[in-house]
């Protein structure tokens, strides 16, 4: 062998053995341990935030307001307003999405209990505990002779926005669960005393 073959081989395998004993650092570390990286915030950016200041955006907030226009992930608008003229028209244009199944009333039941029988009472009737203990006014029966004739979309709407002293419950329910609600309400509650109206 040459000496400049010789030192040709030996270059290479000294840039090999480097080569492999950086490989080997970053690839050393435990489960536990982070690896050694060459640039971490390529593969870690720095986190921020909702509310702290932020150099790298227009504003200096973290948090940006969302573009006009835009409608969040599995949002659905609401093409109505507050009021009785809004509520009656959704009454007439709005028709439960869901199909009536035996799941979408036990659904409907549940979440009613859960939210609703604390003011409305377990049938309907405007009793619930926190009308008996007179922390909030009767409100209407759901066969009373105003609101059992009220569609699907009419009740839909008063869930969603309220109505005067009944609060919107769009926060806590999504689209789903409120028609959900509704179903069980017009299929149960108001169907098996319709012939009974009450005041």
């Amino acid at each position: 062998m040459t000496g400049l073959h010789r030192s040709h081989v030996v270059r290479s395998a000294l840039t090999t053995a480097l080569l492999s004993a950086v490989v080997g650092l970053g690839c050393g570390a435990s489960g536990n341990d982070r690896a050694r990286e060459y640039f971490p915030d390529m593969a870690r950016g720095p986190a921020y935030k909702a509310f702290a200041p932020n150099a790298a955006t227009r504003t200096g907030l973290t948090l940006q307001a969302p573009v006009a226009g835009t409608i969040a992930r599995g949002h659905q608008v609401f093409h109505f307003g507050p009021g009785e003229e809004e509520a009656a028209r959704a009454g007439r244009e709005l028709a439960n999405p869901l199909p009536l199944s035996a799941d979408t009333l036990e659904d409907g039941r549940g979440l009613y209990q859960t939210y609703c029988l604390v003011c409305h009472g377990a049938n309907g009737k405007g009793d619930g505990p926190l009308v008996v203990a007179g922390k909030i006014p009767t409100p209407p029966a759901y066969t009373s002779v105003r609101v059992a004739p009220f569609p699907p979309g009419r009740i839909f709407h008063v869930v969603t926005m309220g109505t005067q002293k009944m609060p919107s419950y769009a926060a806590l329910l999504t689209p789903g669960e409120r028609w959900k609600v509704v179903a069980y309400v017009s299929r149960t509650l108001q169907t098996e005393t319709k012939g009974r109206a009450a005041p």
